[in-house]
């Protein structure tokens, strides 16, 4: 296949970082064209003084819609993007110079209709964005789902840093109305149609989040509450490691109960698991303030997935109305 690449990009009161991420690829060492699609999904705050400035460095195709959410907005660009290759990113992303270039060699070297590259922490992040990355990245707190070298499971892309053929996305349909969630739903999706998917290592982005503690609590929470969603919408891909984060939780409630009493032993096992996560964070961070944080973003992460797994797997399964009916927040209403 002679590879013709669209970037696609919503964005919803961001021109900030539409500026940064615009920058980085107009940066891109890759020789051949590729064009960059930009969605307006709803903004009060336009990003379009701001593309202006990028509109003879880079070939843009700039689109402004009603709001309805990050799924259907790239629905909206991939169905009038002029490549046969999707690229999917968040607004919140910063590409290093030969990331398309690595994206083209690999997909010539052993092409797939869907692939998926990890996130990377850059150096001008803050401590909080540092550790919260390495909670999300790493093997010891995801298992390297989000991109990792190693993986328990069979990867499944997220649409941060994606790419989809357009055969792929027109046989699919696209994303779903939930979210979070739309990245997985597509991936089981894709799986089905008996597309394969892979992770391109080499390919990563440098992904920006814009998080404080709380923000990162309410986003791992709905990370959690969609997964049950999920399972029964697709309940082959249904998985015992899902439940960890809620069994880790409880286990460490209980723990420290008994060691009040007494019984520390179980304790200790935590203690130890804490202790080689602190290694670990040292050694991927090289700080160690990055990597004392990193233990509060971990605890964080599994309370917030955890609990939300626990409430969502209970109130699916306890009563007979639709997720769309229990959880309305968690979907986005397309026209």
């Amino acid at each position: 296949m002679d590879l013709s690449f669209s970037f696609i990009i919503p964005v919803y009161n961001r021109p900030n970082e539409i500026k940064e991420l615009l920058n980085s690829l107009r940066l891109q060492t890759y020789e051949k064209t590729f064009e960059v699609v930009i969605v307006e999904d709803g903004s009060t705050i336009s990003s379009e003084e701001v593309i202006g400035e990028y509109l003879d460095s880079v070939s843009i195709s700039y689109f402004k819609k009603p709001n309805s959410g990050p799924g259907d907005s790239r629905n909206y660009g991939m169905g009038r993007a002029k490549g046969n290759y999707f690229i999917v990113l968040d607004s919140d992303c910063i590409l290093p110079p030969a990331y398309l270039k690595v994206v083209e060699e690999s997909l010539k070297e052993d092409f797939v209709h869907c692939y998926g590259g990890p996130d990377a922490a850059h150096e001008s992040f803050t401590v909080v964005q540092k550790a919260i990355n390495y909670a999300m990245t790493s093997f010891l707190t995801t298992g390297g789902i989000r991109g990792g070298k190693k993986a328990v499971d069979k990867f499944q892309p997220r649409s941060f840093n994606m790419g989809i053929s357009k055969e792929a996305f027109e046989n699919v349909g696209g994303y779903g109305n939930i979210h979070p969630g739309e990245d997985p739903d597509l991936t089981i999706r894709i799986w089905n149609k008996g597309y394969r998917t892979k992770l391109i290592s080499a390919a990563f982005v440098f992904h920006k989040r814009r998080i404080d503690w709380n923000k990162f609590y309410i986003q791992v929470n709905k990370f959690g509450m969609v997964r049950p969603i999920l399972n029964l919408w697709h309940p082959a891909t249904k998985k015992i490691t899902y439940w960890f984060p809620t069994v880790f939780c409880i286990g460490l409630l209980i723990s420290i109960l008994l060691a009040l009493v007494g019984f520390k032993i179980l304790l200790y096992f935590y203690a130890i698991y804490f202790l080689v996560l602190f290694i670990d964070a040292l050694r991927v961070t090289g700080n160690l303030n990055v990597a004392f944080l990193s233990l509060m973003a971990t605890v964080i992460q599994f309370f917030g997935y955890g609990y939300g797994f626990l409430k969502s797997t209970l109130y699916i399964n306890l009563s007979n109305k639709k997720p769309e009916e229990i959880f309305p927040k968690l979907f986005f209403r397309v026209n």
